[in-house]
C-alpha cells in the first residue's frame, strides 16, 4: 500500500532549532524506512513563501496503514516535538511507484 504523509510543524525559532538538532536522526530513520516499517520512496521539507520550514511530507509504501503511522509516529521529528499534526492518505492501487527511486537504503 502507498500512503501520502504529512507533517506540519510547530512554529517558531525553537522549533526550527530543534528541526536542526534532529535533523540527522530524521535522515537516519528515512534511511531504514523506521527500521523497516515502511520503504521511503521520497519526500523533502515544506516551506512557506519566505523560506521557512513549516513542515514535511513523503510518499510511503508499507504493509498496512498500522506501519505507516507507526513510521510516522516513530520519527524523531515527531517523537522530539518538531511535528504539530500527521495526515496520512492512502493513494490509489493504480500509483506508479516504479517512477520514483526509493530513499530508503535497500
Amino acid at each position: 500500500m502507498f500512503f501520502l504523509m504529512i507533517c506540519t510543524h510547530n512554529e517558531g525559532a525553537e522549533t526550527a532549532n530543534l528541526r536542526d538538532e534532529l535533523r540527522p536522526q530524521h535522515r537516519d530513520w528515512v534511511a531504514s524506512g523506521g527500521n523497516g516499517l515502511a520503504v521511503v520512496l521520497t519526500g523533502s521539507a515544506l516551506w512557506d513563501d519566505a523560506g521557512q520550514g513549516i513542515g514535511n511530507f513523503g510518499i510511503l509504501q508499507a504493509e498496512n496503514e498500522a506501519n505507516a503511522r507507526a513510521f510516522a509516529h516513530g520519527d524523531p521529528f515527531a517523537k522530539g516535538g518538531v511535528v504539530r499534526d500527521i495526515t496520512l492518505t492512502r493513494l490509489a492501487d493504480t500509483f506508479r511507484a516504479e517512477r520514483i527511486t526509493p530513499l530508503t537504503a535497500g
